[in-house]
C-alpha cells in the first residue's frame, strides 16, 4: 500500500509506492540530530516526486554522498537522495513528513553516523 507525505507548507509532495515501514532510522549525525529524523530507505524507482521541483534546495555535508532536499520555502526536508553500498540509487524518506504513519509504533534502530 503506497503512502504520501509532504513538507509543512504543502509546497513539495511526494508519495512512495511501498508498504509503510514498521522500522525507522535514527541516526545521531550532526544534521540528523539536530533535525531529528526518523528516516526509512526506498529504492528510487517506488519513489515520486508529485509536485514541488522547483521548491527543492539540495545541501550535502561531509562525504556529500547524501543530497539533503529542502522546501525553500518551510525549510523542511522531507527526503534526500542517496545511494546504497552497491552504488543504487536510494531515497531517504523522513518519516516525520508522513502523516500517515504512527510515529509511536515505529520499532526506531539507532545508527552511529557520528563517529563515519
Amino acid at each position: 500500500m503506497a503512502f504520501e507525505g509532504s513538507c509543512h507548507c504543502g509546497a513539495v509532495r511526494f508519495a512512495v509506492d511501498a508498504d509503510p515501514p514498521a522500522n525507522a532510522v535514527s541516526c545521531n549525525c550532526s544534521h540528523c540530530r539536530r533535525k531529528g529524523f526518523l528516516l526509512a530507505f526506498y529504492p528510487a524507482e517506488a519513489f515520486t516526486l508529485i509536485s514541488g521541483a522547483d521548491a527543492l534546495r539540495p545541501y550535502t555535508f561531509n562525504t556529500h554522498k547524501i543530497e539533503h532536499q529542502f522546501c525553500a520555502t518551510c525549510g523542511t526536508e522531507a527526503f534526500a537522495y542517496g545511494a546504497n553500498p552497491d552504488g543504487s540509487p536510494v531515497r531517504a524518506v523522513n518519516l516525520r513528513c508522513v502523516p500517515s504513519i504512527d510515529l509511536d509504533s515505529l520499532t526506531v534502530q539507532s545508527f552511529d553516523g557520528a563517529s563515519r
